[in-house]
């Protein structure tokens, strides 16, 4: 209503405005000039008083002799000197008087604005009127009518600015390599059709968040260049039940139209999940746009060359007829980048940003195991922003180091001014992870300890594996529970005394504990089971439920074993820090000093009591996929 009622304003003022103007232009001049009669113009002259006599159409302009002006007007279509006589002006006085007789012209613009304009402006005027409201009524109905249309975003191919290639995407080879095929099919599907061969009609991207599912999505419609529809699945749903399911028929029209295309699906756990399943709660918009989906997929001819591509994290929910042969029956899984695709990401994200020399992305891809593609991309902006902030014109190594961290743990807090016992208890704390860590020859190297606050925690330490992993072992994450247990036994020995700051250290060993009895069938007294049915959100590592499936007296075992597990690595921490004491206390009177110890002065330390596996490995550091900062709390 905004919008009408600011038109109505506006024709208002243009009505006020053109009216003004005529009302101006034809009263201009007579204002303050007198109207008389013919008649008393006829006098006048007989009279002697006239001087001239401007006639223009029926209008007259008398001049007297005094100097002052009169108007009047005679008969239409009747000449002046006619007139005058029929009302007895003597002739010889009306030789004395000149009379001016303007130009037709004039009597035609006259004509228009005293008798055409005051009918045609007002008419134009309520006309336009008429047809803002119109134009308003019409465009409620075209707003009325979209409601069920698809609001699908289309990119061209002619779109060269936003272009991408599988040249932008680094990683995910395997991903490409299956993509290819759908590339193929639709650049040359002749070559697939003369073998009655079929492509795949939907493609389902899994991975966790942040692995450039939409990014290869669009790498695919750049590298096959034909038109690329883009969609949430949430755009889908609405309150209305079968505006979705619309909304679906309209896409698929659009498609159709411009076939060979994509059709590109986000997050189609929206709108795909199980049917009836009540997880997430049932809903009959969903359930019948969901339908429609399934519709649309299976009805495809085979000339009609759409492909649907589709991106999720959430598989474990989507209905199993979007899954079966027909539909989405080819499944392309993006893992998390390793050390090698982690460097080559970090290189295309680099593009255009000014590096220095001395920047090493090999030694920052060795720092970020278990970060995706929109982790690194937001690592090298923050690297970017943190360069502009110390107004540098380059981008140094310790910025992107320092964005690591950022990314990691948050943001120095430098305001937070910890007081000299909190100080100490804290460089204590992390010198006993640090050490417990170099000791043990299956814990993974140290590469950074600090005392530094950043987010939540009052200090961390950094460790880092040497490979890229995949497996675990029993032994490692018994090495694991042990440093997580490194502060606790330090501050337990040290001061005699416990802190709030071994709080998320147990509650990590707890958990870890638990997962080797439960999960990984790791406990020798219970033997090579599992306990518990857990529901989890693949990909999101996030536990749904957990339905227990073992009686009351398994459970007490359970307990036994995961207090057994935390006592045993309690005991080894302890014991590693009553040996080597010495080193303890240097690596905390180095934390105090400086707050920061990096890996090279770090190994200094404690150069004397390293494993022989970490000596032989000192300088080749890889990644594993995942990074363990020990936050003291």
């Amino acid at each position: 209503m905004s919008k009408f009622f600011r038109n109505l304003i506006i024709i208002v003022v243009i009505f006020l405005v053109v009216a003004g103007i005529f009302a101006l232009f034809n009263n201009t001049g007579s204002s303050n000039t007198p109207t008389v009669s013919i008649s008393m113009v006829a006098d006048e002259v007989n009279n002697g008083k006239v001087d001239k006599i401007d006639v223009s159409s029926d209008k007259l302009t008398v001049h007297l002799k005094d100097g002052s002006t009169q108007a009047s007007q005679k008969e239409h279509e009747i000449a002046l000197s006619e007139a005058l006589k029929n009302y007895g002006v003597d002739q010889t006085k009306l030789k004395d008087v000149t009379i001016n007789v303007e130009d037709g012209s004039s009597s035609v613009s006259s004509f228009i604005v005293s008798d055409i304009l005051p009918f045609l402006i007002p008419f134009l005027l309520i006309s336009g009127f008429i047809w803002v409201l119109m134009r308003q009524v019409q465009g409620s109905n075209n707003r009325a009518m979209s409601f069920g249309q698809s609001g699908a975003k289309v990119m061209e191919q002619t779109d060269r600015r936003k272009k991408i290639t599988f040249a932008d995407v680094a990683g995910v080879k395997e991903a490409k390599e299956e993509l290819k095929e759908i590339v193929e099919f639709l650049r040359f599907p002749q070559k697939f059709f003369s073998l009655g061969a079929r492509i795949p009609k939907g493609v389902l991207l899994l991975g966790p968040p942040g692995v450039g599912k939409t990014l290869v999505a669009r790498a695919v419609a750049g590298e096959a260049n034909v038109p690329f529809f883009h969609i949430s699945g949430s755009e889908f749903v609405e309150m209305f039940v079968g505006v979705g399911a619309s909304r679906v028929r309209d896409l698929f029209k659009r498609a159709k139209k411009n076939s060979p295309c994509i059709i590109f699906i986000d997050e189609i756990d929206a709108v795909g999940r199980q049917r009836g399943s009540g997880l997430g709660g049932s809903h009959d918009e969903r359930e019948q746009t969901l339908n429609q989906i399934l519709v649309e997929m299976d009805g495809f001819e085979s000339e009609t060359n759409v492909i649907v591509i589709a991106a999720t994290n959430r598989p474990d929910v989507l209905d199993p007829a979007l899954l079966r042969p027909g539909r989405f029956d080819r499944q392309v899984v993006l893992d998390q980048p390793d050390i090698s695709d982690r460097e080559a990401i970090m290189k295309v994200h680099s593009k255009g940003k000014p590096l220095a020399k001395n920047v090493n992305m090999r030694q920052i891809a060795e720092r970020t195991p278990g970060f995706s593609g929109a982790d690194l991309a937001n690592l090298i902006n923050e690297g970017a922003i943190l360069a502009a902030r110390k107004n540098q014109k380059e981008i140094q190594q310790i910025d992107l180091l320092s964005a690591i961290e950022k990314v990691m743990l948050g943001p120095e807090r430098k305001s937070h001014l910890m007081s000299k016992k909190e100080k100490e208890i804290a460089a204590w704390h992390e010198a006993g992870h640090a050490l417990v860590a170099s000791v043990l020859p299956h814990a993974d190297p140290v590469h950074k300890v600090s005392i530094v606050s950043r987010g939540r925690a009052a200090g961390y330490t950094m460790k880092l594996p040497t490979e890229d992993k995949n497996l675990h072992s029993k032994s490692e994450f018994v090495a694991d529970l042990a440093v997580s247990l490194g502060g606790y036994a330090t501050e337990k020995m040290v001061f005699d005394e416990l802190t709030t700051g071994a709080s998320n250290d147990l509650k990590v060993a707890t958990n870890l504990a638990r997962k080797l009895v439960t999960t990984y069938g790791m406990s020798e007294t219970l033997g090579p089971m599992t306990f518990g049915e857990s529901h989890d959100m693949i990909f999101l590592g996030r536990e749904i439920s957990e339905q227990k499936n073992y009686s009351e007296k398994v459970a007490a075992k359970i307990d036994e074993e995961v207090s057994g597990f935390i006592d045993r690595a309690y005991k080894t921490a302890a014991e590693i820090i009553k040996r080597y004491r010495k080193h303890l206390n240097a690596i905390a009177d180095r934390l105090i000093e400086v707050e920061t110890i990096e890996r090279e002065e770090f190994e200094s330390l404690v150069m004397d009591i390293l494993p022989k596996e970490k000596r032989m490995n000192a300088d080749a550091v890889g990644l594993s996929s995942d990074l363990n900062p020990i936050p003291a709390s």
